[in-house]
C-alpha cells in the first residue's frame, strides 16, 4: 500500500463523523496488509466507509485512468455508495452505472474515465462489452452485498466482468450475512475474513419483535387497524410480491392512510418520487417488495412490518435491518394469519400484540409536507443552495417551510409546508430557476 494521499480528518469532518467505529478501522488496517478481504458485517453498520477508504488510499494519483470498481445487486445502493464518496470531498471522480435510465448520460461520464466506477452487474457489464469502460488499469474489486447478487441471479454478468480485468490484485467482499459459498470466478485464493456479525443473535438489540394475529387470511384490515395504531411513527410494509405491493397501497389509500409503494418494476422517476416522499416525511409509510432491504439509507425509521412472512433468514435479517440501525430502536412487527405460524428460523422471543378496539383508533391524520418536483439537477448546474435560494427568494418561503432536498441527475425534489404549497406555486409560476426554464409541480 503507497503512502496515504487523502485526509482521513478532513473525510470524517465533511461526512460529520467525530470517528471511524471499530469495524471500520480493522477493515481499513485489513486492506492495508492483505489484498483479499471478506467483510461481515450488519446492515447499518457503515461498511460502505470500510471499502471505499482502503479504494481511496489505493489510487495512483498520476493515473488517468479507472482503477477500482465496485458491484453492488441494486441501482440504489449504487446510487448511496456514489453519494457517500462523494461527500467524502476527495476531488476524484466517481461515475454510478445502473439500468432504468439512459446509458447515453453514462457514456458521456465515462469519456474520461473517473478513478471508480459503481454499478450494478447488467449495466456494467454492458458498459464493458461497448468497450465504454477502460479495464487495463482497474486493480481493486468490490463485491458488495455479494450474497444477494449472486441470489438475485447476477452470477454470468459479475463472471463476465471479473474476467474482463487483466490487472486485477485486490478484492474486497461485503455482506450483512454469512455466505454458503463464494463461486471460482470471483478469485480468492486466500481472503482475510472479519465477521463482525453477533454470534448470540441476528437482531440487533435495539431491534423488539412483535407479532399480531389477523382473523382473516387477506390481512389487509388487520394492517389497517396495525397503522392506525402506529400514527404518525414512520413504517415500511414489506410483501412478497410487487401485485400484493400496489394492492396493499391502493387499499390503504382508499382507507384515507397517504402511503407510497416500492418495487422493481417501476420506471426511475416514479422509483426515486417514492423515496424521496418517505425520506421527507411526505409520507410516513412505505409499501415494498424486498428491493428495499438492502442499500437504502433512510434515518428513522421505527417499525418494520411484515405483511407477508420473510422467505428466509437472510431476508428476515435484511428487512428488520431497515430500522434499530447504529444507536437508534425499532419494532418489527410480523402479521400472522391464523393458518401460519412463526418461521423456525426465529429463534428469539416474540411478544404478542393485541389492538385496541376499533373504535378507540383514528386514521393517522396527514402529514404537514408535500413533495415537489422540478426538472432541473446536478446535469443542468443546479444544487440544494440554489433550490432554497429559488423558493426563499422568488417563492417567498421562509427556512422552516422548506424541508428534505435531493438533487437528482436531471431532476430534484423539494420538501415544502403543505399549507404554502399552493401560494408558493402560483408565485413561482413561469419564473426561472438560475436562468433556466424550470417545470415544478406536485410529484405525483
Amino acid at each position: 500500500m503507497q503512502q496515504k494521499n487523502y485526509s482521513l480528518e478532513n473525510i470524517l469532518a465533511n461526512l460529520r463523523i467525530a470517528a471511524l467505529n471499530d469495524m471500520q478501522d480493522v477493515a481499513i488496517e485489513t486492506m492495508e496488509k492483505q489484498d483479499e478481504m471478506i467483510l461481515l458485517s450488519a446492515t447499518g453498520s457503515g461498511k460502505t466507509l470500510a471499502f471505499l477508504i482502503p479504494i481511496l488510499a489505493g489510487l495512483d494519483a498520476e493515473s488517468k485512468e479507472t482503477q477500482a470498481l465496485i458491484i453492488t445487486p441494486s441501482r440504489e445502493l449504487a446510487l448511496q455508495i456514489e453519494k457517500v464518496f462523494k461527500l467524502m470531498g476527495t476531488g476524484k471522480k466517481i461515475t454510478c452505472c445502473y439500468g432504468g435510465h439512459k446509458r447515453e448520460t453514462e457514456e458521456n461520464n465515462l469519456i474520461q474515465p473517473p478513478a471508480i466506477i459503481v454499478g450494478t452487474p447488467g449495466r456494467l457489464a454492458d458498459h464493458i462489452r461497448r468497450g465504454n469502460i477502460t479495464v487495463n488499469a482497474i486493480d481493486t474489486l468490490v463485491l458488495d452485498e455479494f450474497d444477494k447478487s449472486l441470489e438475485l441471479g447476477f452470477t454470468d454478468e459479475i463472471s463476465f466482468i471479473i474476467n474482463s480485468l487483466p490487472k486485477l490484485k485486490r478484492r474486497m467482499l461485503t455482506s450483512a450475512t454469512k455466505a454458503d459459498y463464494i463461486p471460482d470466478f470471483v478469485g480468492l485464493k486466500d481472503p482475510e475474513e472479519l465477521n463482525f456479525l453477533n454470534p448470540d443473535t441476528d437482531v440487533p438489540e435495539a431491534l423488539a419483535l412483535k407479532s399480531i394475529l389477523s382473523p382473516d387470511n387477506d390481512k389487509l384490515e388487520t394492517l389497517f387497524h396495525l397503522l392506525c395504531f402506529i400514527g404518525h411513527k414512520s413504517a415500511i410494509i414489506f410483501c412478497n410480491h410487487k401485485e400484493s405491493v400496489e394492492r396493499v397501497s391502493e387499499y390503504l389509500k382508499e382507507q384515507g392512510i397517504p402511503n407510497e409503494f416500492y418495487h422493481g418494476s417501476l420506471e426511475q422517476r416514479d422509483r426515486d418520487t417514492a423515496l424521496c416522499k418517505f425520506r421527507n416525511g411526505s409520507v410516513n409509510f412505505l409499501v415494498t417488495t424486498d428491493l428495499a432491504a438492502r442499500g437504502l439509507d433512510i434515518p428513522n425509521i421505527r417499525y418494520i412490518i411484515h405483511y407477508h412472512l420473510p422467505h428466509n433468514e437472510d431476508t428476515f435479517i435484511h428487512r428488520n435491518g431497515r430500522t434499530a440501525r447504529m444507536d437508534a430502536s425499532g419494532t418489527a412487527i410480523l402479521i400472522l394469519s391464523e393458518e401460519e405460524k412463526m418461521p423456525k428460523y426465529i429463534h428469539e422471543e416474540v411478544e404478542a400484540m393485541k389492538l385496541p378496539p376499533v373504535s378507540e383508533l383514528e386514521i393517522p391524520s396527514r402529514t404537514k409536507w408535500t413533495t415537489l418536483y422540478l426538472s432541473l439537477g446536478k446535469k443542468n448546474k443546479v444544487n440544494k443552495i440554489d433550490i432554497v435560494g429559488f423558493f426563499a427568494n422568488v417563492g417567498g418561503l421562509k427556512q422552516e417551510d422548506i424541508g428534505l432536498i435531493e438533487v437528482k441527475d436531471f431532476s430534484s425534489f423539494v420538501a415544502i409546508r403543505k399549507s404554502k404549497v399552493s401560494p408558493v406555486l402560483q408565485e413561482i409560476k413561469e419564473q426561472r430557476l438560475k436562468n433556466k426554464k424550470v417545470k415544478i409541480e406536485v410529484a405525483k
